[in-house]
């Protein structure tokens, strides 16, 4: 038997419905429920960085009758977690929904992603340095179509970056949706659309680079 790694370990939380990545998931699945309510477009793009095994937007596209309209991406570096995405979007008939084992990190693996109306950047910037999450806020005017959606999350820590991360957003031409910070939990949401003019991407250099 192949160990279990940490970032396969990381998903267990999820079995207790009361947990807070348990709790944070729901928020996430709610906006992404509502994003695609909210758009009428025949053919919908989305690209989730660090994707993990795919629980947020394939937990909600299995459920619903438009999911085909959905074109996905999903970047995941980790072999297993490729593999339990890949088997729940087979169980759930998502046959446009691609799982991609590569470092999202890096703008190569964006190439034929982009540009997309939905950005999930969750479970992303807590496990990044505050500077490459500074540089990825940054680049996401690269990775966004016209009007598109970005779904963030961020712990609360002691030294709470989330003030900074909606103000670099607001500085790459962003506008906040929605933003959730429970007083009983660190985990926080962010909702923001873009409002600027979508940059081409440059597959050039890397963004940032997971601290573990």
């Amino acid at each position: 038997m192949t160990a279990q790694t940490h970032w396969q370990a990381w998903h267990e939380p999820y079995a207790d419905e009361k947990s807070p990545l348990s709790r944070r998931l729901r928020l996430v699945q709610q906006h992404i429920a509502s994003w695609l309510d909210q758009r009428s477009d025949e053919r919908l793009t989305v690209v989730s960085a660090c994707a993990g095994q795919g629980h947020d937007l394939i937990g909600v596209l299995a459920s619903r009758a438009d999911a085909q309209r959905v074109h996905g991406t999903l970047l995941e570096y980790d072999a297993g977690n490729v593999t339990a995405a890949q088997a729940a979007a087979d169980q759930a008939g998502l046959i446009n929904i691609v799982i991609r084992q590569a470092d999202a990190g890096l703008l190569s693996s964006y190439a034929g992603a982009v540009p997309a109306d939905l950005v999930l950047m969750v479970g992303v910037f807590g496990n990044i340095s505050d500077a490459d999450v500074e540089r990825t806020v940054a680049a996401l005017p690269r990775l966004c179509a016209e009007g598109a959606t970005v779904i963030w999350t961020r712990a609360r820590r002691d030294s709470d970056l989330t003030a900074a991360v909606r103000e670099w957003l607001r500085d790459a031409g962003f506008v906040e949706q929605a933003f959730h910070a429970p007083g009983d939990v660190r985990f926080s949401v962010g909702v923001h659309r873009f409002e600027s003019a979508p940059q081409p991407l440059d597959p050039a250099g890397t963004v940032f680079t997971f601290l573990r």
